[in-house]
């Protein structure tokens, strides 16, 4: 058993898009379906903002969080998740990523060609791409508003151009259901999940 879990993933799906797009949505609903004990949503954010909030002496819950408090804040915090990347690209990939032992890791924010590009180096034929996206209509109804420094930084647009997606979702009302789109990923990682005997 330990031998088997200290291998790695079976199975690593990196999702991107833009904010309000449902990332976490999508992600949790995965997670839901496969269980705890098969899949872990590795959220790469969660380091970055835990990291930030200690330095400077910031409420994380409220940074972890979809309010206001993380919208004052989120212009430095790409600042300086920035020059951590600049340092060490792989930085929050690897503090994300720490102690987990599921064969499905679901990646929910993906954000620059850097984080894929660790999880493609270090576990190259288990990573799979997926973009989620939606009209700016139906994220402005989420909450969306356009925000300089924000929207038009690679946090938000590192992705728009340079990846080759396994699978685009387009997660509003006049698509197809998610449940239908989401069929052929959640078939991969019900496989990948079985292939590990569990004790």
């Amino acid at each position: 058993m330990t031998e088997e879990r200290d291998s790695g993933p079976k199975l690593v799906l990196i999702f991107s898009g833009k904010r309000k797009s449902g990332k976490d949505y999508v992600t949790d609903l995965i997670q839901n379906r496969l269980g705890l004990e098969a899949c872990c949503v590795v959220r790469l954010s969660a380091p970055l903002k835990r990291q930030y909030a200690q330095e400077h002496g910031l409420d994380l819950d409220q940074l972890l969080g979809p309010g206001p408090y993380k919208e004052q804040h989120r212009a430095d915090m790409i600042c300086w998740g920035e020059s951590c990347r600049n340092q060490d690209p792989g930085f929050f990939c690897r503090l994300a990523t720490r102690g987990v032992r599921q064969p499905v890791w679901v990646v929910s924010d993906a954000r620059r060609l850097s984080d894929i590009q660790w999880f493609q180096s270090k576990f190259p034929n288990q990573t799979h791409n997926i973009r989620i996206q939606c009209s700016e209509e139906t994220r402005a109804q989420r909450g969306w508003s356009f925000t300089p420094g924000v929207d038009d930084a690679e946090s938000e647009c590192g992705l728009d151009s340079g990846v080759e997606f396994d699978w685009l979702i387009t997660n509003e009302a006049e698509a197809l259901p998610l449940d239908e789109q989401l069929q052929p990923i959640l078939k991969l990682a019900e496989e990948a999940a079985s292939s590990v005997t569990h004790c």
